[in-house]
């Protein structure tokens, strides 16, 4: 697909998931644009082509960009998938719909905090580091299902669904089938998985969310 025609790639993308979804009779997960290192001119073919999903990895960046896209056409939900320092949780919550990288419980705390500073109620995941790389984000999975019900009984957050990243040189599946296990064991009915390369076999193991950007805006 061509970078220079991010609509038409959003449109393939959803066609190529619908289709797969169809053929495997599996659930059609909505598709998350990531949108990270792109500007406003950039996104708004996607938003044209009817796109009302995006992520975005820093808050920083997020803020230069959103706010004029979202007053532009009111119903776009923003997702916030890159890790989240606690010093940027007040204009996280300002800006994002979703939150889906809880990953620690200061994190928890501090988002419930500033929701209910800010009356503002948004989705929220918690991140799974499915691999137990050293070097990534994410609760271990052998702490999720405790670290889900520290977030609901501590922290007072209500938690939608678990997200993954899994290690970029191994099969995904086995992640996607740890995720989907975890997500049942805790009661939560979202997963968030699958990127470019990997989103039609998340479709497979059940996504709710992919996350695509490259397939859509081409190599950053």
């Amino acid at each position: 697909m061509e970078k220079a025609d991010p609509g038409s790639n959003y449109l393939q993308v959803l066609a190529d998931i619908e289709q797969h979804a169809d053929s495997h009779g599996c659930e059609i997960p909505s598709l998350i644009t990531v949108s990270k290192t792109f500007d406003a001119d950039t996104i708004r073919p996607v938003i044209d082509a009817g796109c009302r999903i995006f992520g975005e990895n820093r808050v920083q960046e997020a803020q230069g960009k959103w706010p004029e896209l979202k007053s532009e056409t009111p119903d776009i939900e923003l997702h916030l998938i890159g890790p989240l320092q606690s010093n940027k949780t007040s204009d996280a919550v300002a800006l994002f719909d979703c939150i889906q990288t809880i990953d620690r419980e200061k994190i928890a705390r501090s988002i419930a905090r500033e929701m209910k500073r800010q009356e503002k109620q948004l989705k929220l995941f918690v991140q799974i580091n499915t691999g137990s790389e050293a070097q990534k984000a994410g609760i271990d999975p052998l702490e999720g299902v405790d670290f889900v019900q520290f977030c609901r009984d501590e922290a007072g957050l209500e938690i939608e669904g678990l997200m993954c990243i899994p290690p970029f040189d191994e099969n995904p599946g086995p992640h996607f089938a740890l995720l989907r296990k975890l997500a049942r064991e805790a009661g939560l009915p979202s997963l968030s998985m699958g990127m470019s390369g990997d989103y039609l076999t998340a479709t497979e193991f059940g996504a709710t969310h992919v996350r695509v950007g490259s397939a859509i805006f081409g190599a950053r």
